[in-house]
């Protein structure tokens, strides 16, 4: 059963805050996040974080890193203290010491030609000579398309995938 919690004061720094970031319609996940990580600088500093220095900082993420913050974590700090010096407080100098990291981006699974071309005659055995969901045509399309896509100066093998139809009753059907 909820219970409703009464409110806190709030200090007017963290009144001006919030206001700054309503007023540019800041998301209500967003809004929790950059309070949450200007509370992270003000307890690493012991003291109201519109004090903190530019060496303050620096030491600040100096040592998110070596806590093992994850580089993503740590540039969402990063943009809620900017928005902080710069926006509500005025003081854009230290936020711009502040260092955003990049994030190493993993490369997607390409599958060779010999591994598209088994995965399609797979498929193409199971779809054609079995009543199957039509996600596995769907899917059976796709692959076609990026791997004409990707070897366009060569034409797409059909003989994987042949179809065998049966006309019954005057209609076409693949079986």
């Amino acid at each position: 059963m909820n219970h409703p919690v009464p409110d806190a004061p709030i200090s007017p720094l963290r009144q001006r805050l919030i206001d700054d970031m309503n007023m540019r319609r800041f998301s209500g996940e967003t809004q929790r996040n950059y309070l949450r990580d200007i509370g992270r600088l003000a307890t690493f500093l012991g003291r109201s974080p519109d004090t903190a220095t530019a060496d303050d900082l620096r030491r600040f993420q100096i040592e998110q890193q070596e806590d093992g913050v994850p580089v993503p974590t740590m540039n969402s700090i990063v943009s809620a203290l900017r928005f902080f010096f710069t926006q509500t407080l005025d003081r854009p100098d230290p936020a711009r010491r502040l260092v955003r990291l990049a994030h190493p981006r993993k490369l997607p699974v390409v599958l060779s030609r010999d591994e598209v071309a088994r995965v399609l005659n797979a498929m193409a055995i199971n779809f054609f000579y079995r009543k199957v969901p039509r996600e596995r045509s769907e899917i059976i399309g796709l692959f076609m398309l990026a791997w004409k896509r990707s070897y366009r100066s060569q034409p797409l093998d059909l003989s994987l995938i042949s179809a065998r139809r049966r006309i019954k009753k005057g209609s076409s059907k693949v079986r």
